[in-house]
Order: C-alpha cells, then structure tokens, then sequence
C-alpha cells in the first residue's frame, strides 16, 4: 500500500507545550511505526495564546498553520479531529463547540474541572455521535495491557485489594513559583486531578466500578511566589498530596494516593493488584517490567517472576525494535493514538481498551467524592 492511498485527516492541535509536543510527536511517529496506518494525521493547525510562541511552535512541529483563537481553530474546515492539551479550565468549552461542529475529540485528562463540566462534555459528544477518548495515555503501557490480560485470564484470580502511589517531588522548593496547576480556578484540584486521575482510572480499567471513598488532603505550601514578580506570594489553594481508600463495587477494596512532595521520587506510579491466587506488581519507572506471583505454580517453583515485557508477542512491541529493545514514557502516546484512529477507520468502540468520556466523568465523580470526603471526614458515594 503507497502512503498515498491512504485517507488523511485533519489535525487541530490545543495547546503546543507538554502534552501538545507528546501528542503532535506521537501522531508523527504513528504512521511511521504503525505502518500502514489506518488513518494519516494531517497537521493542519495549532493554537496558542503567545502569538511568537506559537508561530514557532507551529514551523517547528510541521503545522500547515496557527491560531491564537482557540474558537477559530476549531471552526477551521481542514481540522476534522480537536486534540485539546490546554490547562483543564480549557477542556470543556473547545471540546463541546468541537462536538457541536460534528469533529472527533481527544481530550487530555482530567477530563473536567469537576463531575459537572464532564457531564456537560460527555452529554455533547453523545449528541453529535463524534468519537471522544480522553488521554489517560498508562492504559497503553505494554506491561500494563499484559497485567490486564492476565487478571482477563483468572491468572491471579479474582481481585480483592487494589493499590496504587504516584508520588513527584517537583514543586517541594518553597520558591517554586506560581503555576497554573497550583490554582484550583484553572486546575480543578492539584495532585489529585494531576496524578491521582491516572491511578483512579487504572483502578476502574482492572477492576471495575469504584462504589464509595473516603479521602485526606493536605496542601503542605500554602503560598508561593508569583514568576512575574517574586516579591509578590499567591495562595495555594488545591492539594500538594492526598490519601483515599476505595471500595470497589464488587466486594474489592483498594487505596490510592499522590503526592508531588516525595523527595526523590522523580515519576513514581507503582501499582500492586492483589487476587486470591496471586499477585501483580507495575512501577511506571521501569514501564518494561511487569512482577507476577501465583499460586498456580507448583510450590516448589513459586516466586515473583519478572517479565520484560519487550517481545513481540507482547502488546503493540512487533511495530517497534527487535526483542529486548525498551520503548519509553512518549510511546504512550503513540499507542493510544493508534488506538484512536484505528477505531475511527474502522468504527470500533474505543472501550475497553481506551477510556471515552463516559470514563472521564466516571473519574471526576470519583474525584469529587474523595474532596467531599476529606471536608466531611465520611465516607462518601462515588456518583
């Protein structure tokens, strides 16, 4: 098949900085790797709000052109898909109109800045019958596919605890100065949406509907100075770190927290999933490895056995190196990517494998129930 045969379609790029470079680098290297793709990202537009910025931006991508009129972007008739990478204050009103112009979304997590917004999303994309996941990119993890399996399989049983951390140490310096993520009015919450989204939709992906919660936040720095001027201080006002315990709808119980002041810990996800036969272990920080335990093993012969997950007979490694070769972080997205747009060639569902919006508000629920809990100290319904 020549590369051009095969359908192109229009990219509108949200935002050009961190998750716009892991998102337009994974829709480059998508039809490179993923050969012949089902669909070929066209990069037809990029929006910023610094005009220089993302004029550079936009050349330095391979963008056809650029925008500092989110609205104007999404209205362009070359764009047929809207990535939204913008701060979370942002996700809601370019993805709706984005819905409403009959254009695909992808949208970066958390979906919304509360349970509300994503209701209001997920109602528009539901109406306008357009195809929507949201970025919770750990779900395309080869290792993390694998454990699915295996839990799919019965290798470890049925589950009855659920565990996971995401702990960062990147904003413990008293003079880190004021980001967005650090102001509820443009984030929603801190650690919580920021790192705690990913593990809250891991804990849905393998092992269902989270029932009820009960939660603990702290904000450790209440103040910090603002980068424009550094004599002046802002307040802090979302959560540095929080703790919650979950309980699972089908009897399952499991805890989760994140922290962005653990000293030393630089991306810190680790994950233990624990069945009546056996046990699975993940650590995003060495994401080509997986620890599997089970008593299925005759007993002279049972162990924790690590799998370097970097054959071709495991998940998406037969489109990259020869085995023993380890991808990275912003494979991730490349994967996920895939997934979007082999789903939209080919009208499969995105579920189970990638989370639509529907898991997006189900993970704002949740989200919103372990603030809730940790005003009123109870345990509260994660609906």
């Amino acid at each position: 098949m020549k590369m051009s045969s095969i359908k192109e379609i229009g990219i509108g790029m949200l935002g050009y900085e961190f998750m716009g470079k892991a998102h337009t680098n994974a829709l480059i290297k998508m039809p490179i790797f993923f050969y012949p793709p089902p669909i070929k990202p066209k990069l037809i537009a990029l929006y910023g709000r610094k005009k220089e910025r993302v004029m550079e931006a936009s050349l330095r991508y391979g963008y056809k052109r650029y925008y500092t009129d989110w609205e104007a972007l999404v209205k362009d008739r070359e764009v047929e898909v809207i990535d939204n990478g913008l701060p979370n204050h942002l996700h809601k009103e370019p993805c709706i109109l984005a819905a409403e112009e009959g254009k695909h979304v992808i949208c970066e997590k958390p979906l919304a800045m509360n349970s509300e917004e994503a209701e209001e999303m997920y109602k528009a994309v539901q109406r306008a019958k357009v195809k929507h996941m949201v970025a919770f990119n750990y779900r395309f993890i080869p290792a993390i596919i694998l454990a699915k399996k295996f839990i799919e399989e019965g290798y470890i049983g049925k589950i009855l605890q659920f565990r996971a951390v995401y702990l960062q140490e990147w904003v413990m310096n008293p003079n880190f100065p004021m980001v967005w993520r650090l102001k509820r009015e443009f984030s929603g919450s801190g650690a919580l949406g920021d790192l705690g989204s990913h593990i809250i939709d891991l804990a849905r992906f393998f092992v269902g509907e989270i029932d009820s919660v009960i939660g603990l936040t702290k904000t450790f720095i209440k103040e910090r100075p603002l980068a424009e001027e550094p004599n002046k201080k802002d307040l802090v006002d979302v959560d540095d770190a929080f703790i919650a315990l979950i309980k699972f709808k089908d009897g399952a119980i499991g805890s989760v927290e994140a922290s962005r002041f653990s000293a030393g810990r630089k991306n810190y996800q680790r994950i233990e999933i624990q069945g009546d036969e056996g046990t699975i272990l993940f650590n995003l920080e060495r994401l080509n490895e997986l620890e599997v335990y089970t008593n299925k093993d005759k007993e002279n012969r049972r162990g924790f056995k690590n799998i370097l997950v970097t054959e071709k007979v495991h998940p998406f490694y037969d489109r990259w190196w020869p085995h023993g070769h380890t991808i990275g972080w912003e494979h991730t997205f490349v994967h996920e990517l895939y997934h979007f747009f082999d789903c939209l060639a080919n009208d499969k569902p995105i579920e189970p494998w990638g989370a639509t919006f529907y898991d997006g508000l189900r993970n704002n629920q949740i989200m919103d129930a372990i603030l809730k809990s940790a005003n009123t100290g109870k345990w509260e319904r994660a609906y």
